[in-house]
């Protein structure tokens, strides 16, 4: 378990970040409770590893809860805000991370029909319904800050068919990011991370030939890793951000394709 020690305050905020069993979730996570927010880390299928992470967190001092949902089920969504608005007392930060994984586990193998309609669930369907449901409580609360996930290459174009899903999926949130932080303001912020080469359990396993592409493509040279993403979403739910909304913010090393 680790996160950076210096960065904006977050102490007293309430978040919650969807997807936080592993990955970009996991780092984002970690990033907001070193910060000092108090936090409740989601999963679905991965939930032991959630309910681990936010163990180890309360024994380092932290406050955390984990909850489990079905991102797939609107009744779930709904369940999952008012439990953790119950845990917590209130939502000061939402972060829509979670997503369809249709790239590892033998996922590439199933029909495209089938990981489009598992993408679009969780990807696009689920993180509509959150922001709606938890925007118009902070709208009520006169405040809060709502975080989801986009991708660099939605705007610019990949071959490939796991792409083209990721692409029409990320667009989708990256467009109704930037409509929802209009139909929220001004109580409201609501922006986008649009992460690049990330290495997560997908990068990790990826072929030399993969790694050649990342490092050509990228400016820095190497692949991003989650605590970048982690670092960058700890500064936009922060009141140092204040006057940021409607933004997505690429995460990508400086790649221009």
């Amino acid at each position: 378990m680790s996160a950076h020690e210096t960065g904006p305050s977050l102490n007293g905020l309430r978040a919650v970040v969807t997807g936080s069993s592993s990955g970009i979730g996991r780092a984002i996570l970690l990033e907001l409770a070193q910060a000092g927010a108090e936090v409740v880390a989601h999963a679905n299928s991965s939930f032991p590893e959630a309910e681990r992470l936010s163990k180890e967190l309360v024994a380092a001092g932290k406050r955390a809860w984990a909850l489990r949902a079905d991102l797939r089920s609107t009744a779930d969504c709904v369940r999952l805000v008012d439990e953790a608005s119950v845990a917590m007392g209130g939502i000061d930060v939402w972060v829509n991370n979670a997503g369809a994984d249709i790239l590892t586990r033998g996922k590439p193998t199933l029909n495209f029909e089938t990981r489009l309609q598992d993408v679009w669930a969780v990807d696009v369907r689920a993180t509509m319904i959150l922001t709606r449901t938890v925007g118009a409580r902070m709208r009520e609360a006169k405040g809060g800050v709502i975080l989801n996930m986009g991708w660099d290459q939605a705007e610019t174009g990949m071959e490939g068919d796991s792409a083209e899903l990721y692409a029409a999926a990320k667009g989708a949130v990256m467009s109704f990011s930037r409509c929802a932080a209009l139909s929220l303001a001004p109580g409201v912020r609501v922006n986008c991370i649009a992460p690049g080469w990330i290495q997560t359990a997908w990068g990790a396993t990826a072929s030399g030939a993969w790694h050649e592409r990342v490092v050509r493509e990228t400016p820095l040279g190497r692949w991003g890793r989650p605590e970048d993403v982690g670092r960058v979403a700890r500064f936009l739910v922060s009141p140092e951000a204040a006057y940021l909304t409607g933004q997505v913010i690429r995460v990508n090393g400086g790649a221009v394709r």
